[in-house]
């Protein structure tokens, strides 16, 4: 195995890319499936909540199709029906990659990259029929099924022009010539006979087939038609998308532009579609977003309703937000702060930063040119979240940094501007004081400055005015406020008085601080340099403690876990190492497909969160040490380390696999998970895992019994009833009270009739007592025992006896029974509580039968001796509770 740590657990962010979205109805629920890279994800779209996740292919998806209930996808050369979620049948037939799918019927019709088209049989996934075209006359683009054309599908193509075919004959139908640009997009109107048809070069046509007639044409300003879509609630309105990110709305009674949609994506609106009869419109495009429109303004224009959206640009900070174990904060190149949960992708969320889109509008420009800059750092401190702001953010290129409200889940009110800095100088690093009141910046400059966050006024500098001669790359602040470190690029580490803001001690180094990571419950701070090592200093004693190399290339981020016993970190070499700081050796090592742009462990150390270069997603890596017994072993020197998939989206097989020890040892992981015995030591004694109804009633079953008893007995009715059975005679009497006036004779005769007793069948426990009796293994026995109630176990232990039906030898039996769980010492209480129970019971007989005397004399020679330790172990805990409760007072 590639690491003996980590294995893959989830990516989180990620929503949709460019294929185009799919949506089915099941009953009064409207379903849009997106694909995400090599899986598929499907929403509600009345809350837009994820429910289902496809498995992991071996492709990428190539596209997306509703099919009743069902969805269809295309990976690579061949097509998948699924039914929430999981795979129904697979089509198999095509050389190349699928581009283009559409469900017909009973089947499904398929065009791959090489013009060759497929039609297949849904319920069986054979091939019904085949179609051939000359890639070079007639490229297949678009396809779709006109309303009540039987057996007739159209077929849009590259060079402009569009044939209908029937599918069922293999007959060419009618050609339109087109207009001359490449067709993109095929969807039906409302009407009968009419299409909308979208072109590259921006065109709209609504053309009527039977009469190859155009009805109008619209022409679009922003690039290419990507998707069409109508509105189905009896108002005339056209959809389309554009690669701009805007979608126009079209009247078609007035043949006009309605309205636009500016910037719904940052990027080609990949897929579109009005939901049925509801003025609601679902798009997705290839910015990682999905979004629901909602038009019911009184202009006819629409306004965004609800999103689910990640990151469009790839993120590079990640970090677990303070004591939380499933909320990260993340930072990305889209200019954005993001508050991810691990728990529910529903709860994550973009930090707002203003009135952004109103402001654009205004202006005529896009929103994210009046985003902030991308964050270069930023830390959190979650003490006084709901009092005033607690996240601090540095930018590119900006000496002013910002301060964000988690509580509000929006920027904050302070901009803290430097006061002893150049305008010109640039913020690299933020940190947050434990106290959450003071923020503390540092400057390319070489300059520090202090804030208070609350109020955002400036708190004075470290130093001279100037805390070093070089750019400042990483600062930290204990827990009480005392001490403050930081490193620059002038390969010096400063120590300062957090009051006097005094320089007391220097640490010169061999090279320049790239990063600094700061562990303040055990004071250890890690430092890495430009020339690829790592120096561990105790903050407290002023030295450097631990020095670690093997990284290639320059490190870019670095983490503690929870005890501060490891320290991980990722460097551009593509490697995540983690170090053993007690040990001063490798831990683990393993390589990635794009380097580790950020790291970062949870407050319980279960899971480790990584971001990538050009990935959209956070990934999590699940701590293996956390939930299984594994013998961590440090690595050689010369150790190679082997690549580890990524996370995905999809279901992660990963349980039973065979895993690679670092020295070649090959161990299963089903071996590797501990297993607590069922006896920790023979001097002690295990209970029972039953609850304590379940023996301790047994004990006192008599006086339960007594207490439910009624407190009179049934009164017969003064009235009787006509169908009370009557004897014969000229007596009026009930066949009752004849049974009262029985003789003395009659009862004593039938006294001397044979009982059931004497000649009844014996029972599963007489039967299962008498087998692990010959066989000395009483274990069948205890289970049995487990299952069955208080009363039925007072039954049984009744039926042992001679009155009963038992017999001496039976009784002898339980008796080696309570020994042989004497010496074992397991189910101690609820073998106390069944011994009991048949002393009470059979005591007298034991008493007066030689035989059983012995036994149970041997019997209490046992007890005397496992209580008589169990009491002294007592006694040694209560003396040493009592003596640590005295020192304490």
């Amino acid at each position: 195995m590639a690491s003996q740590l980590f294995v893959p657990f989830r990516a989180l962010g990620f929503i949709s890319n460019h294929v185009p979205l799919a949506i089915h109805t099941t009953g009064a629920e409207t379903f849009v499936s997106t694909a995400v890279g090599h899986t598929f994800h499907q929403h509600t779209c009345s809350k837009l909540k994820l429910i289902f996740v496809g498995s992991m292919e071996d492709q990428a998806i190539g596209c997306l199709a509703s099919y009743g209930m069902h969805l269809i996808t295309s990976i690579g050369s061949k097509m998948k029906l699924w039914n929430r979620g999981k795979e129904v049948r697979e089509f198999l037939g095509h050389n190349s990659d699928v581009h283009l799918i559409l469900p017909f019927g009973h089947h499904v019709i398929s065009i791959d990259e090489v013009n060759e088209v497929k039609i297949f049989e849904i319920e069986t996934a054979e091939v019904y029929s085949e179609l051939n075209f000359d890639i070079s006359t007639f490229r297949i683009t678009a396809a779709m099924h006109p309303s009540t054309y039987l057996n007739k599908i159209l077929f849009g193509s590259h060079q402009g022009s569009m044939q209908l075919w029937n599918i069922k004959t293999n007959q060419l139908i009618f050609t339109f010539k087109g207009w001359n640009s490449p067709v993109t997009s095929i969807v039906q109107a409302p009407a009968v006979d009419v299409v909308g048809v979208g072109l590259q070069d921006g065109g709209l046509v609504l053309h009527n087939l039977k009469y190859d007639e155009v009805i109008m044409k619209f022409q679009q300003d922003w690039g290419p038609v990507t998707t069409v879509t109508f509105r189905t609630d009896n108002i005339p309105v056209m959809a389309s998308g554009s690669t701009s990110g805007n979608i126009a709305l079209w009247d078609l009674e007035r043949k006009r532009l309605l309205s636009t949609i500016y910037n719904a994506h940052h990027g080609t609106v990949s897929g579109m579609e009005f939901l049925q009869s509801q003025p609601l419109l679902v798009s997705n495009g290839a910015d990682n977003s999905l979004n629901v429109w909602i038009f019911d303004q009184p202009d006819g224009s629409g306004r965004l309703l609800r999103s689910r959206n990640g990151h469009s640009a790839p993120p590079t900070l990640c970090k677990f937000y303070g004591s939380s174990r499933h909320l990260i904060l993340t930072a990305g190149l889209d200019r954005s702060l993001r508050l991810l949960s691990i728990v529910s992708d529903h709860y994550s969320t973009e930090l707002s930063q203003g009135s952004i889109v109103r402001k654009a509008q205004a202006r005529d420009v896009r929103p994210e040119e009046l985003k902030l800059l991308p964050i270069t750092s930023f830390f959190a401190e979650d003490i006084h979240e709901n009092d005033w702001d607690n996240v601090v953010t540095c930018h590119v290129g900006q000496s002013v940094a910002c301060t964000w409200s988690l509580q509000n889940k929006c920027i904050g009110k302070h901009k803290l501007k430097p006061h002893y800095a150049p305008k010109s100088a640039t913020a690299t690093v933020a940190v947050i004081s434990h106290c959450g009141n003071f923020v503390l910046i540092g400057y390319s400059s070489g300059h520090v400055e202090t804030f208070n966050i609350q109020s955002g006024l400036n708190r004075g500098c470290f130093g001279n005015l100037k805390a070093h001669d070089g750019a400042v790359r990483g600062v930290s602040i204990d827990a009480v406020n005392q001490n403050v470190v930081t490193g620059s690029a002038d390969n010096t580490l400063k120590f300062w008085n957090f009051r006097s803001k005094q320089n007391h001690c220097t640490i010169l180094l061999n090279e320049c601080v790239c990063q600094m990571v700061y562990h303040r419950e055990s004071s250890m701070l890690a430092v890495a340099l430009d020339d690829f090592t790592i120096h561990v200093v105790d903050t407290d004693t002023r030295r450097i403690v631990r020095t670690f190399t093997g990284h290639t290339n320059r490190i870019l981020d670095m983490a503690y876990s929870p005890d501060s016993r490891w320290l991980i970190s990722s460097s551009m070499d593509m490697t995540v190492r983690t170090w053993d700081l007690p040990a001063a050796k490798l831990l683990d090592c393993f390589l990635v497909e794009s380097a580790a742009t950020s790291v970062s462990m949870s407050e319980v150390g279960d899971f480790l969160a990584t971001t990538h270069v050009d990935n959209l997603g956070v990934y999590l890596w699940s701590n293996r040490f956390m939930y299984s017994a594994i013998s961590l072993r440090p690595l050689p020197p010369n150790y190679q380390p082997e690549m580890l998939a990524m996370p995905t989206t999809g279901e992660q097989q990963i349980g039973g696999q065979i895993l690679s020890q670092p020295h070649g040892e090959i161990v299963d992981m089903l071996q590797l998970k501990f297993k607590t015995p069922d006896q920790l030591a023979e001097e002690l004694v295990s209970l029972s895992e039953l609850p304590r109804s379940r023996w301790h009633n047994l004990i006192h079953l008599d006086i339960i019994k007594h207490r439910n008893k009624p407190k009179e007995p049934p009164r017969v009715p003064e009235a009787a009833p006509f169908f009370l059975p009557t004897v014969p005679g000229l007596d009026f009497q009930f066949y009752k009270d004849t049974q009262s006036n029985t003789s003395t004779e009659e009862k004593v005769a039938a006294s001397k009739q044979i009982s059931l007793s004497q000649v009844r069948p014996k029972s599963n426990f007489e039967e299962c007592l008498d087998s692990c009796s010959s066989s000395g293994d009483y274990s069948p026995l205890v289970a049995m025992l487990e299952t069955m109630g208080p009363s039925a176990i007072n039954t049984e232990i009744h039926m042992l006896g001679s009155e009963e039906g038992g017999d001496v030898k039976q009784l002898l039996s339980m008796i080696q029974f309570f020994k042989c769980q004497s010496v074992k010492r397991k189910d101690y209480e609820m073998v106390e509580a069944y011994l009991q129970v048949f002393l009470k019971i059979h005591g007298e007989t034991i008493a007066k039968n030689a035989d059983l005397r012995s036994e149970a004399k041997a019997l209490l020679d046992l007890q005397k001796e496992t209580w008589s330790r169990i009491q002294c172990l007592l006694n040694q805990s209560l003396c040493l509770a009592s003596y640590i409760r005295s020192a304490t007072v």
